[in-house]
């Protein structure tokens, strides 16, 4: 809740006036029921009209007042929670884009985006219903039973009896809901996991004629939110029918006193009216704020999952490792190893050292690591050993922003948004119409988007599904050249690509972009026999490192994969 209350402080003077007009208006219905017992007990006997008259446009007034008043206040707390609901989306926002990979694979995204969506509209309601009902609601019960106790002192005391009952199921049951609360979300993050997932894969799906296997998983799932929520909602569910039962046990205890009072003569007929009109509002406010620990309960449950987030490190350490510069080369790995899970290595004992404007050929059987390799030198992760230089410097002293401008890269799963292709080239950088039209010519680009008919205004589905997987390619790789990088990444860029293609983009980056220090990884061995160096992974080592005519002579698994791929060896 510390977390919470940093966000309503800037806007506490907002909220106390909020509350202030929300006092004026809770005051005003407060007095209503005070002035029909005046008029029937005071009034009426005089028999005067025009008393009877002032009266009755006095509690107008009141309740006019009661209304504009409880509107303002309303909307006052409607804008308030909208403001700290929107900053803390935001921050949530924010925090995530900066996490660590590390740090997002140990959320998982489904989790981090159910905290960006269902646990922020959960704090919003939350918000919005304290300032409604959570200020209105103490007020009439505390208002309501001081204006009872001026009036019926004995019947008052029937009524406050069962109070510390009600007080003590309410509390009793919300310290057991927040923690059921909290679980609900872990299973709405599992349950949008598996959504998230079969709208990825639709396509998969429908190939494979495998819907009713889906919907099964999805059933489980949704089964198990079910069942959590019952749960909850169970425990929280017995807080109401248990205060309609002391409440109306109160009110039956209320009826027959103040029956036997009156006909003693103890108490008036307008009294007794007026008690038992406020003796509504108090049951109100009762039911009420058993409402606000429930809705609370789920606030304060979602409220902890986004502080969670809020509070999270980034996840990139070791800003405080002593490491001497390392003169040489553009890129030194030095007995690099790292690990996903802190198990087995999934990179190990990795050196090795690239000039500037060389090109490095990675290659490897699927899983062997080529891309856990672009992922600690684009600092997704941190190394567990050894260092990544750039330059001469350790990677972790370098400025992340700044360090990645560096670098033009397409990752092995590269992703494009719903926005025209131009948008999805820029990328949100700016760039003139030449270097813009250069990095789609290089990219072997021009040619098809030429063809569209707007051109660079052409929309992009989600994911680009509305073009060819080699126009993707393409795209992303005008993406990548685009404001003239120092260092080049393609991860398994142009598979896509037919070999004409593919020609002409390699004789593309050697030719245009001399300078540059690229770094490839792929499966075709025509995509990196030229490289300057060139390393063969598998297993998360690198087994041999050189160019393509030394491999060729020392490295059997380099020399099996150019053969099987360049026809030069049958394949049974």
């Amino acid at each position: 809740m510390q977390m919470l209350w940093s966000y309503i402080k800037p806007h506490g003077k907002q909220m106390s006036w909020g509350i202030l007009v929300k006092t004026i208006g809770c005051i005003m219905e407060l007095f209503i029921p005070y002035m029909l017992s005046v008029i029937v007990d005071d009034i009426i006997p005089t028999q005067s009209i025009r008393s009877i008259i002032i009266a009755g446009i006095f509690m107008v007034v009141c309740s006019i007042l009661a209304y504009i008043f409880n509107v303002i206040a309303n909307r006052n707390a409607s804008a308030v929670s909208r403001k700290i609901t929107r900053k803390i989306r935001h921050d949530v926002f924010d925090r995530t884009i900066h996490l660590s990979c590390k740090k997002v694979d140990d959320y998982t995204i489904p989790s981090l985006e159910s905290r960006l969506t269902n646990d922020t509209y959960n704090v919003h309601q939350m918000l919005t219903f304290m300032q409604r009902m959570g200020i209105k609601s103490p007020i009439l019960l505390v208002g309501g039973i001081i204006m009872t106790l001026t009036m019926e002192p004995v019947l008052t005391l029937v009524l406050v009896a069962i109070l510390p009952f009600m007080v003590a199921l309410v509390y009793f049951r919300a310290t057991h809901g927040i923690p059921l609360f909290t679980k609900v979300q872990a299973s709405v993050d599992r349950m949008t996991q598996v959504v998230r997932e079969n709208c990825q894969g639709i396509r998969v799906i429908k190939a494979l004629s495998k819907e009713n296997d889906q919907l099964k998983r999805f059933d489980g799932v949704n089964h198990g939110v079910v069942d959590m929520e019952t749960k909850a909602n169970r425990t929280m569910a017995t807080i109401n029918p248990i205060m309609n039962l002391c409440i109306n046990t109160s009110l039956v205890g209320v009826i027959l006193v103040g029956a036997y009072r009156v006909n003693i003569g103890l108490s008036q007929v307008g009294q007794i009216m007026a008690f038992l009109s406020y003796f509504t509002t108090i049951s109100n406010a009762l039911m009420t704020v058993s409402r606000m620990f429930v809705m609370g309960s789920k606030g304060i449950a979602s409220a902890k999952r986004i502080e969670g987030i809020l509070n999270e490190s980034i996840g990139l350490d070791h800003q405080d490792r002593l490491v001497q510069p390392h003169d040489g080369h553009a890129i030194c790995f030095d007995h690099v190893s790292f690990s996903y899970h802190g198990q087995l290595d999934d990179i190990h004992d990795v050196s090795f050292g690239l000039d500037h404007g060389q090109t490095l050929g990675i290659i490897g059987p699927i899983g062997c690591g080529k891309s856990t390799l672009i992922k600690l030198l684009l600092r997704f992760y941190d190394v567990d050993s050894g260092t990544i230089y750039l330059d001469g410097q350790p990677i972790y002293a370098l400025d992340e922003t700044q360090y990645r401008q560096l670098f033009g890269m397409v990752f092995q799963h590269d992703f494009l948004y719903a926005a025209t292709i131009g948008d999805n080239i820029t990328f949100g950088r700016t760039s003139d119409h030449n270097g813009l039209t250069k990095a789609i010519t290089l990219a072997q680009a021009k040619e098809f988007i030429d063809e569209l008919p707007d051109g660079l205004n052409t929309r992009l589905s989600t994911r680009g599904t509305n073009v060819s997987g080699g126009q993707r390619q393409r795209i992303l790789l005008s993406r990548a050249f685009l404001n003239d990088p120092s260092f080049l990444i393609l991860d398994d860029s142009s598979s896509a690509l037919d070999y004409a293609t593919d020609a002409r983009l390699r004789h593309a980056l050697s030719s245009e972009l001399p300078g540059v220090t690229k770094i490839i990884v792929a499966q075709r061995v025509s995509a990196i026999m030229h490289a300057d160096l060139i390393l063969v992974m598998d297993q998360g080592k690198v087994i041999a490192q050189g160019d393509h005519a030394t491999l060729i002579q020392t490295c059997p698994l380099y020399k099996q994969i150019y053969e099987s791929q360049m026809g030069g060896a049958l394949l049974e």
